[in-house]
């Protein structure tokens, strides 16, 4: 078994231990867990930190299980929230969770066969039949309201000075006592002793390790992370469009490889060590290239292939660099056309459009004319002028003044590319 905690501390991604942890980890394999609510049909990748927790965790030779929340979803987790979220019905739910457990397999090993293999849990299923009753007698008379209040979760939604200051209602409350029992059914049916998460989960994961304590007189531990931040104070993994989700679908890889290429300097030194599974020593060795030379952006391409590999395939990786070079390289003009429509229009994102006849591409057109008709250039002495120049592209390859322009020069058999110069561009639809 390899150290699994201090594999996580030299990737900086300790913020808090309950004594004893590291002890017993380097002991002997040990079952813990990490909570997922499906709160929405696809992880983000402000999910990726807990996911890649339990994959050092299993490489580590440990015993991972992902509970997802199909019972606390309902609920909804106060912390680090200013207000309710919108409570979701169990169709949603049950949605969710299929698109939540699909990719979870994803990045787990759950070959039973194997001596510590992951395992998918639904709190769901031994949370369903509970009685009120019973869970207030043989629960929650172990925990005191003191105790609660006392959780930071709880003190930043009453505190009156608080931004958006909505309370909180029972409801939200309860929440931290839910999870408390997962820990403790857990502890119970699988001999798990540790819960993991992100630092805002210290509260509820601490209100478990108590209930073990209390009803079954055992000792159990847990482990957060530190909240993933950017450096310039915005929030991580969110883009002007909203979440940079897992599923290809939500978030092409295209768009998922572009967002970690678009990192700055200092976030790419921390994400690279968070996000990948790169050895100490490579990690040095890109950071020491990249301070030299950080116009090559090598820590961010490096970043961006490793996490686009991971989440999608060695094919979708391929398919974004290629479309990353389209945008700025030469001779494209073949990758280009082999592109798929909504990875084209995604490149070429915000770009003027126009639309022409097809019958009249069918044809052919002067380009000069085309250029005009467009409206890509406002006059033909404008045209002229730019052919010229020699600063023409139909499909970024240069063209001459004699150049015709045809229905051989659509891509997906519908759009043409213009360009004049480096950065300015024009989508011509033919409808």
């Amino acid at each position: 078994m390899s150290d699994f905690i201090e594999e996580l501390k030299w990737r900086g991604l300790i913020h808090d231990m309950i004594p004893g942890t590291e002890e017993l980890l380097k002991q002997k394999k040990v079952t813990g867990y990490i909570g997922f609510d499906p709160t929405a049909n696809s992880l983000h990748i402000g999910n990726l930190v807990p996911i890649i927790i339990l994959m050092h965790f299993q490489r580590a030779g440990h015993k991972p299980l992902a509970v997802i929340g199909g019972a606390t979803g309902m609920i909804g987790d106060p912390s680090g929230k200013s207000a309710e979220r919108n409570l979701l019905d169990e169709k949603t739910l049950r949605q969710n969770e299929t698109g939540v457990k699909k990719q979870l397999e994803h990045f787990l090993d759950f070959d039973p066969s194997k001596p510590n293999a992951a395992e998918l849990l639904n709190n769901y299923d031994w949370t369903k039949d509970l009685k009120l009753i019973d869970f207030i007698r043989n629960i929650g008379k172990h925990i005191t309201v003191n105790y609660m209040m006392a959780k930071d979760s709880v003190k930043k939604r009453l505190n009156p000075g608080a931004d958006n200051q909505t309370g909180m209602s029972f409801t939200e409350f309860t929440y931290q006592l839910f999870q408390g029992y997962d820990f403790l059914h857990l502890y119970r049916t699988k001999n798990c002793v540790l819960q993991m998460g992100g630092s805002d989960q210290w509260g509820n994961i601490t209100t478990g390790t108590e209930l073990i304590r209390r009803i079954e007189g055992g000792k159990a531990y847990a482990l957060t992370v530190p909240l993933i931040t950017k450096s310039d104070g915005t929030k991580f993994g969110k883009t002007e469009s909203g979440n940079v989700w897992l599923d290809p679908e939500k978030t092409s890889p295209y768009k998922f490889y572009q967002y970690w290429i678009n990192v700055s300097d200092e976030d790419a030194e921390n994400y690279i060590k968070i996000f990948t599974f790169l050895d100490k020593k490579t990690i040095e060795q890109l950071i020491e290239e990249h301070r030299s030379a950080p116009h090559l952006r090598i820590l961010q391409k490096r970043l961006a292939e490793e996490v686009t590999r991971m989440v999608h395939n060695e094919e979708a990786l391929n398919k974004a660099k290629e479309a990353s070079r389209i945008l700025f390289g030469k001779n494209v003009t073949d990758l280009l056309k082999k592109l798929d429509e909504r990875t084209f229009l995604e490149i070429f994102e915000g770009v003027p459009s126009g639309e022409i006849s097809a019958e009249k591409l069918k044809n052919g057109i002067p380009i000069a004319d085309l250029l005009v008709e467009s409206e890509f250039l406002p006059s033909r002495n404008e045209a002229r002028r730019a052919l010229k120049e020699n600063s023409v592209s139909i499909n970024k390859q240069k063209v001459k003044d004699d150049y015709i322009v045809s229905d051989k020069d659509l891509i997906n058999d519908k759009y043409v590319l213009l360009q004049r110069g480096k950065k300015k561009y024009f989508i011509l639809k033919a409808v």
